[in-house]
């Protein structure tokens, strides 16, 4: 029978479960008492959102959203569940791209971030109109708020999309579809891999070019992850899919 390696790893637990439950129930016998200990056995399933990090708090607003904005995003008007973060913690788009979940009054929402509020004080969330509606009444303007970052089951890979005017002599990369906020990009150069520096507008611009192409790129998200990729063909305005997406925290 092929075992996969969710399912060992699940056994595996039962089965230590079993054994620290023998050894306490042995105990418990020697010393002629009735004591049981019933262990939990708990697994977190990586197909759902997964809070993790500091919980914030500060204000939430709304404005008339598109899903494009300073995180350098396309127009989603398929999805408008999107926010404009706080210029602190947009902290020059390290959260581009990333999900937060924001609870208010009336409930909470997942919004990914695309765009950046100049204006508003650490902690605050511009939502869109549709994402603030649940969690408030629209009438109500202005809400208080908490918010945490949520590592979001998506479809496919990461992908690599190329500024319009990327050339071998000046390079812009732009990671999207990431499940977890990115902390950097590297590229392969030679024989050892060079950081690229990230603009406010949520590039990677490697301001003398990374070359002709194609690239070996290596993403790192804030959590350590580590994702490999070879094979990246300099596409102009364009999007080459990654082999892989970062696991759940």
């Amino acid at each position: 029978m092929k075992i996969s390696a969710k399912n060992g790893l699940i056994a595996a637990f039962l089965l230590l479960g079993w054994v620290i439950g023998l050894m306490v129930d042995s105990t418990a016998v020697s010393a002629g008492t009735d004591q049981f200990v019933y262990l939990p056995l708990v697994i977190r399933q990586t197909n759902e959102p997964v809070p993790f990090g500091a919980v914030h708090t500060g204000e939430g607003t709304y404005y008339g959203a598109t899903g494009a904005g300073n995180c350098g995003f396309d127009p989603s008007p398929q999805n408008l569940m999107v926010a404009a973060l706080n210029h602190v913690d947009y902290a020059g788009s390290a959260l581009c791209g990333a999900f937060i979940q924001v609870s208010g009054p009336q409930g909470s929402v997942i919004v990914r971030i695309v765009d950046q509020c100049p204006g508003c004080p650490e902690g605050d969330v511009d939502l869109s109109q549709e994402a603030f509606a649940q969690i408030a009444q629209l009438s109500a303007g202005r809400v208080p708020i908490s918010w945490q970052l949520v590592s979001m089951p998506l479809a496919g890979p990461i992908v690599y999309h190329f500024k319009d005017g990327s050339n071998q002599w000046w390079t812009a990369v732009q990671i999207r579809n990431h499940r977890n906020p990115i902390l950097k990009l590297e590229y392969l150069n030679g024989s050892s891999y060079q950081e690229v520096p990230r603009l406010s507008y949520n590039y990677f611009v490697q301001a003398s070019g990374m070359g002709p192409g194609p690239y070996t790129f290596r993403v790192t998200d804030i959590l350590g992850n580590v994702l490999v990729d070879s094979n990246i063909p300099l596409t102009p305005d364009g999007d080459v899919s990654g082999s892989s997406q970062f696991p759940a925290p």
